[in-house]
């Protein structure tokens, strides 16, 4: 994945970063960070934050399992 970061002036995106890509490349840019791209009600907010403490507590715990497992474990399934 090559990550570049662009910047807003006068309501256009402005890139000025050296690439390889070839001329003419279709670049999908996703923007990341800011209020405006907040789009959870708090109902919603509130039940991440939860997931999120009990995700927490639960390494804390120590009620984890390694993610090469799981992926081994998905794998097997699939195959």
């Amino acid at each position: 994945m090559l990550a570049l970061k662009a910047s807003v002036r006068n309501g256009r995106l402005v890139l000025d970063e050296p690439t390889e890509l070839p001329e003419g490349a279709v670049v999908e840019l996703v923007a990341v960070g800011g209020d405006a791209l907040d789009d959870l009600d708090d109902e919603a907010r509130e039940a991440l934050h939860a997931a999120l403490a009990e995700g927490i507590a639960q390494d804390d715990a120590g009620d984890t399992v390694d993610a090469d497992e799981v992926i081994a474990r998905l794998r097997a399934r699939a195959s």
